[in-house]
């Protein structure tokens, strides 16, 4: 079958409890955990292929219980259709919204739990991920474990809600962004310096940290979308409908991979496959059957940062308004119109936002248009620099923060933004402390110091 020798003699279907609020995401790949040595007893591999929700569960199971150690039963093949990796922008909605939204799991409602860990910028999704990004996961390949990402970038028009945009937004399959399953992420680490006394501004931040995620194949799948059974990444596909049969196709060639010479080369297949496909569907036509007009729609490749701001003693930092900035004037208005999407703060990790932005505006496009030559969008110039602005709160009192930046550059640009993919941006920032705070008094019979003011000179 596909010219790899496999005997199919029974095929485990994975059933986990996630609607009950009690039941968060470690639980479910513990009970996992449990469920492979009991019913996978005496199978020594196996290929495990998951959708949506799963792939976190299954990479919090492998990093918690098998990462490093050698199991009697161990995974070699992790494919993943339609992983939530970096979370949903659908999970900030709440659990009543999304049961009544059929383009959610076809309708069954999710356990707050499970929502908190799919929230964007979740503190948990935040360390899985970051420690996936640093390489933990490098040595893995070697022992023979590779995972695979396959996901569509297809809005099915008719489980689109009008009242929920999310379920529309391109780059996305209407519940996962592409950028949020891609597993070929990057992580920032950007660091305030100690500002100098009574200055509101502090100098500017430097990055003491890049790194970049070991290389995972990634293919978007032509026409695919979240769920659902005309374009469903998975209940779609039918043995009679050879052009549904896309997803098979990639994940025999993930199941066909041995070796890490095999793993790179399908990085390579996916990636130009993926470019293919992107292209290609770069302008979507609907037709209204009803009024006869067409509607057309532009697809282009977006990305994601997630920014989390913490201080120098480890403490969060809730209240903040963070810009970016473009151009040798490091301006805020030199940033191209239409790059912005969308922005969401976590919910209970309020010093973390994503921002989602449009890659291609803001690296510069081409003009686009129909197939019959109707012009959709002129030609856009991008840009080559992207800087960072800062404004923390409380900015006065005996403990403070002083507004900071990352001058615009070109090294922020290439790092910081790539197409389809995700980067967690850490910014740390000083925690300024007035040396008033605490004195040593010569006259040990002063009096109340409840009217003492800041002095706007720091301890050390």
């Amino acid at each position: 079958m596909n010219g790899i020798d496999i005997t199919v003699e029974e095929i485990f279907l994975g059933r986990y409890i996630s609607f009950h609020d009690e039941v968060r995401l470690p639980d479910v790949s513990r009970a996992f955990k449990t469920a492979v040595a009991e019913q996978l007893n005496g199978i020594t591999e196996f290929v495990c292929i998951t959708h949506s929700t799963g792939a976190p569960v299954i990479r919090d199971w492998w990093n918690r219980y098998c990462k490093g150690q050698i199991l009697k039963t161990r995974m070699t093949q992790l494919i993943m259709l339609a992983p939530a990796n970096f979370g949903s922008a659908l999970a900030q909605l709440g659990k009543g919204t999304l049961s009544r939204m059929r383009s959610w799991f076809n309708g069954v409602e999710p356990g707050q739990g499970i929502l908190d860990w799919l929230e964007l910028g979740s503190s948990e999704a935040w360390e899985i991920n970051k420690n996936w990004i640093l390489g933990n996961a490098i040595s893995d390949f070697s022992a023979g474990y590779y995972p695979f990402v396959l996901t569509g970038q297809t809005i099915d028009r008719k489980l689109y809600d009008s009242l929920n945009s999310y379920t529309g937004e391109t780059g996305s399959d209407g519940v996962v962004r592409v950028a949020a399953a891609n597993l070929n992420a990057s992580y920032i680490k950007l660091a305030q310096a100690r500002p100098a006394n009574g200055t509101s501004k502090g100098p500017a931040m430097e990055i003491v940290q890049y790194v970049t995620a070991p290389p995972i194949p990634l293919q978007v799948l032509a026409g695919k979308s979240h769920t659902g059974n005309a374009k469903g990444i998975m209940q779609s596909v039918s043995d009679d409908d050879a052009e549904s049969m896309n997803t098979v196709s990639a994940i025999f060639d993930c199941i066909g991979v041995n070796n890490t010479n095999a793993y790179t080369s399908l990085f390579q297949k996916f990636s130009n496959q993926t470019a293919a496909v992107q292209q290609l569907e770069q302008v979507e036509t609907v037709v209204s059957k009803i009024l006869l007009t067409e509607r057309h729609f532009i697809h282009d490749r977006y990305t994601m940062i997630i920014f989390r701001v913490t201080d120098t003693e480890g403490y969060v930092v809730n209240d903040f308004d963070l810009l970016l900035t473009a151009g040798d004037k490091d301006d805020p208005n030199h940033l191209p119109e239409g790059f912005f999407i969308d922005r969401q703060q976590n919910k209970k990790n309020r010093n973390t936002v994503s921002y989602y932005l449009n890659y291609d505006i803001l690296n510069g496009s081409a003009a686009i248009k129909t197939p019959n030559g109707k012009l959709l969008r002129e030609a856009v110039k991008g840009i080559a620099k992207l800087g960072i602005i800062l404004r923390p709160r409380p900015d006065a009192g005996f403990v403070k923060y002083v507004e900071c930046h990352y001058e615009a550059s070109a090294e922020l640009f290439t790092k910081a933004l790539q197409p389809n993919s995700t980067t967690l941006i850490d910014i740390v920032l000083q925690r300024v402390v007035d040396k008033e705070i605490f004195r040593l008094e010569h006259n040990s019979g002063m009096g109340s110091f409840k009217t003492t003011k800041p002095s706007g000179d720091l301890a050390e």
